[in-house]
C-alpha cells in the first residue's frame, strides 16, 4: 500500500520553489496552531508522570 505521505511529499516537490515555500508556511502554520485545554491538560498529566518517574529513578525525561 503507497505511503500517502510519500505521494503528498511528491507531489509538493513537483511544485515550483515559490509554492513550495507557500506550501511549506501553511504546513507550519497548521503545527503552531494553539492547543485545546484537553490537550494542555493531557501534557500536563505526561510531563508530572514523567518527572515523578524520574524522581523515583525509573525512565528517562
Amino acid at each position: 500500500m503507497p505511503d500517502r505521505v510519500e505521494e503528498l511529499a511528491a507531489q509538493g516537490f513537483s511544485l515550483p520553489p515559490a509554492e513550495r515555500m507557500r506550501l511549506l508556511d501553511l504546513l507550519l502554520d497548521s503545527l503552531n496552531q494553539p492547543r485545546s485545554d484537553a490537550e494542555d491538560d493531557t501534557l500536563k498529566v505526561e510531563i508530572s508522570r514523567r518527572v515523578a518517574a524520574h524522581e523515583r529513578g525509573e525512565g528517562r525525561l
